[in-house]
């Protein structure tokens, strides 16, 4: 088997294109979250707080010298990721669940007994009659 078709068949495998798609959504799924907490949460909560801006919350362990940059410890950027990973994980979990409740639901239905073959049908009916003629 040639390197293409293996390469081919492993990318066109249903799974595959069903992760790629997933992970597509995931990423876009986490922009909006996180434009859901910096946005939305975090202004009134700081606020609630009095008046605080949880990004600008920092620490400073070194001074700026001359042209430099100031050394920070951005302890409020790390509270709103925090914020953003609570979040996604509970709606991702929200998620699973309800597909979880679907998919029970769909295996808890009764499957109907297969229906025999025709000729075992047939067959049947002969034994019967077979059976009544002999009686």
């Amino acid at each position: 088997m040639s390197l293409m078709k293996e390469f081919r068949e492993f990318a066109v495998k249903g799974n595959m294109v069903d992760m790629a798609v997933g992970i597509i959504i995931g990423a876009a799924f986490g922009r909006i979250i996180s434009s859901l907490v910096n946005d939305v949460i975090m202004p009134p909560l700081g606020l609630l707080i009095g008046g605080v801006d949880f990004s600008d919350l920092a620490v400073v362990l070194q001074q700026a010298e001359g042209e430099g940059e100031a050394v920070l410890l951005r302890y409020g950027l790390f509270i709103n990721n925090l914020i953003d990973f609570v979040i996604i994980a509970f709606a991702i979990f929200m998620a699973i669940k309800v597909m979880n409740r679907l998919k029970r639901k769909e295996e808890a239905k009764p499957a109907e007994p297969a229906k025999p073959p025709r000729q075992e049908v047939l067959l049947e009916e002969i034994r019967d009659l077979l059976k009544k003629q002999a009686s």
